[in-house]
């Protein structure tokens, strides 16, 4: 049994009938789902300040449950709310200096994001775990060309526990491409096997055994 407010962030297109996020929010009174401002143009900015606002909203410790692009949102929403973050070890100058753009976007980002509110509201600190689902690559094939400012990914750690789903045969995503996220943000990693991109293809139902790495997170 989970006794936390469990937010559920889906991906592009939002969650349909059948999938796991849909049948979980309707089988349990405490999960509610993050709205997004536009399923079909997802824009990092906008998702993140959605997904700050609903969980400074939840007034309670939250466990957070996304798939695909939403696990991208709660990276890039994290990184941009941790306190502190890693020191990176030492790099070549061509790395140095894209790391230190990297690092430039998003701390302007953080100060946009902040400027919005975001800065007197720490909701980070009352996520309690993350399950990332089905993470997406921006590089792949199939990323969807409608969705901004998910690159570059962070690489920070969470600054809560996270486990990573991942299936062998998603277009989103590699298996390698999944471990190496779960790596950097310092989170449990899971095969699930050949699942598709873990969605109501996937024929998993009401996906108890989800639920239950859900649920570890908050042990």
């Amino acid at each position: 049994m989970i006794e936390h407010k469990v937010l559920v962030v889906p991906g592009y297109l939002n969650s349909g009938e059948g999938h796991w996020q849909t049948r979980w929010e309707a089988a349990h009174p405490g999960f509610a789902r993050v709205r997004m401002p536009d399923w079909a143009h997802p824009d990092c900015d906008a998702w993140c300040e959605a997904l700050d606002a609903a969980v400074a909203a939840a007034g309670a410790p939250v466990l957070l449950a996304a798939h695909s692009l939403g696990c991208l949102t709660i990276a890039c929403w994290a990184a941009r709310r941790a306190a502190s973050r890693a020191t990176p070890g030492p790099a070549s100058a061509p790395e140095a200096a894209a790391a230190a753009n990297a690092v430039a976007g998003r701390e302007e980002a953080s100060r946009q994001f902040a400027g919005a509110g975001g800065a007197a509201r720490p909701a980070v600190a009352r996520v309690v775990g993350a399950l990332l689902v089905a993470v997406p690559d921006p590089d792949g094939p199939q990323f969807p060309r409608t969705a901004s400012g998910f690159e570059p990914i962070p690489l920070e750690p969470l600054p809560f526990p996270g486990l990573v789903v991942a299936s062998s045969d998603d277009p989103y995503g590699s298996v390698p491409f999944s471990q190496r996220c779960a790596e950097a943000w310092g989170s449990r990693w899971v095969g699930l096997g050949a699942r598709g991109h873990i969605n109501a293809q996937s024929g998993l139902g009401d996906w108890p055994e989800g639920l239950e790495w859900l649920a570890s997170l908050a042990r």
